[in-house]
């Protein structure tokens, strides 16, 4: 039962990667276009990961798990807009 669940979740993983990575090699879509798709991928991978194999749904879980869930993904999106926003600059700023 359990196996299954993880290679379900593996293979995915799998996909959801693959398709992210052929995207940005092949510049399948136009560059205004490419960063969202790119970003919903990496959102999906997200939510695979925490179901798959963080195991989220558990109710035997510690209670505290969505207390701790929610801060860190504040703050994961934080730092991957923050990452967005500082690599737009291109090199624009001047000392």
């Amino acid at each position: 039962m359990f196996a299954r669940t993880y290679v379900a979740g593996y293979a995915l993983s799998l996909v959801l990667t693959a398709a992210a990575f052929l995207l940005a090699l092949t510049h399948a879509m136009p560059a205004h276009w490419l960063l969202p798709a790119l970003i919903g991928l990496g959102s999906l991978q997200i939510v695979i990961q925490l179901f798959f194999f963080m195991h989220v749904t558990e109710a035997g879980g510690p209670p505290f798990h969505l207390a701790v869930l929610v801060p860190a993904l504040v703050f994961t999106f934080a730092i991957a807009i923050m990452s967005i926003w500082i690599m737009s600059f291109g090199g624009a700023m001047v000392a």
